[in-house]
């Protein structure tokens, strides 16, 4: 019922979007129906995106900076572009160093997938490195917007999965979206193997998954998601479990390659130790909270509410009854966040790919007046422009 608070009914179930397990349509023609649906959605996040990154343009320019130095070359961005370069430094993973002198950590930290389309560019085009990361940045968030739509109106329709894309186009991390990160192209591969999930397609589910570990270490969420899928199919004895199977088997392919080639699952535990990484089942981000409550409680309350916010969006996921499949995959990407030894203050940029988080709001947005949805998010979308160049031209992520 419109203006209901009660989202546990707000949100139809897979089947209510009319899209079917199986559509006899060609391939070409169900991609140009799913791209005439989701315009309204891609045409949203290329106004958020435009935003953003005109008033970057704005600030920068006022400070004497470079938008485009900032977009390509600062943190991680300067570790991709070095290794499509130049290639991994073999000394001993140990001894592996950055040669823009970042210090002595191993690029082996760093995985593949996107320096390869970086160098692949370069080889194709010309493009700088830099230039092409963020060619590969800006199509692959294309191609993510469509596949948040597609995940979305699947589960909960057209308006809600527009809205889901608006929300997570102007989430405060967003700028990540426009820069030579891995963001966007890991958020593509998640979103369309979440879609192939849904859709039984377990072979490309696999491929997608794959593909995803040779991105980031977050893949696990991913893999996680297509298990679910393949057993819930199995225990239900559904169709396809052959290809289910193959799907699952490819599932983990690059993640355990990508390790392996490092050399083996401790040597890449100890690349990542060396930054600082690991998990502890958010053991140091407790202390770290309990030490800004006591040192700084602003931001120690701050820090609280975020993680009550990220808490309660898979809390209300669980009780919308979600696909199984999806919902692995959100609590994967919570508890590799939450649980993560890493740098506090990344932690919401290792959440970004967590789009299913933002389905409740976005399903309860979908019960609002338009006028006011319109409202509340231009506000949104304005404070998300003015925090990304913040965050750009500080010294470090606030």
């Amino acid at each position: 019922m419109a203006g209901s608070s009660d989202t546990r009914t707000s949100v139809p179930a897979p089947q209510a979007s009319g899209t079917p397990l199986t559509d006899p349509r060609p391939l070409r023609l169900r991609g140009a129906s799913l791209l005439r649906r989701a315009l309204p959605a891609l045409g949203l996040f290329a106004a958020v995106r435009a935003l953003g990154l005109a008033v970057l343009a704005v600030w920068a320019g006022a400070e004497g900076r470079s938008p485009h130095q900032l977009l390509s070359g600062r943190w991680d961005s300067l570790w991709y572009t070095d290794i499509a370069a130049h290639g991994y430094h073999w000394a001993g993973y140990q001894a592996t160093t950055h040669t823009r002198g970042a210090g002595a950590h191993s690029h082996l930290a760093f995985f593949p997938l996107l320096p390869w389309l970086e160098r692949g560019l370069n080889t194709l085009t010309g493009l700088s490195y830099a230039d092409a990361g963020l060619l590969v940045s800006a199509l692959a968030s294309l191609f993510a917007t469509l596949g948040v739509f597609a995940v979305g109106e699947r589960i909960a329709g057209r308006r809600a999965a527009t809205l889901l894309v608006l929300l997570w186009a102007a989430l405060p991390i967003g700028v990540l979206e426009s820069m030579a990160y891995t963001e966007s192209l890991f958020t593509a591969l998640a979103a369309w193997c979440l879609f192939a999930v849904l859709r039984r397609g377990w072979l490309t589910a696999g491929l997608l998954a794959a593909l995803a570990g040779l991105t980031r270490p977050s893949a696990a969420a991913v893999i996680a998601a297509v298990w679910v899928g393949v057993a819930v199919t199995l225990w239900r004895r559904e169709d396809r479990r052959v290809r289910a199977v193959l799907g699952a088997l490819l599932a983990p392919v690059g993640l355990l390659a990508y390790a392996g080639w490092v050399g083996g699952l401790s040597a890449y535990l100890d690349v990542q130790s060396r930054w600082g990484n690991g998990f502890d089942f958010g053991a140091a981000y407790a202390r770290f909270v309990g030490h800004e409550l006591t040192t700084n409680p602003g931001a120690g309350v701050g820090l609280l509410a975020f993680v009550a916010v990220v808490v309660w969006a898979l809390v209300a996921f669980v009780r919308q009854r979600q696909p199984l499949p999806v919902l692995a995959y959100a609590a994967v990407v919570v508890a590799l966040s939450l649980g993560a030894q890493a740098y506090f203050n990344s932690k919401p940029r290792l959440l970004l790919p967590g789009f299913p988080l933002l389905l409740p709001l976005a399903a309860w947005l979908a019960t609002v007046r338009v006028r006011r949805v319109a409202v509340a998010m231009a506000l949104v979308v304005v404070a998300s422009a003015a925090y990304g160049a913040i965050w750009l031209l500080g010294p470090g992520p606030p």
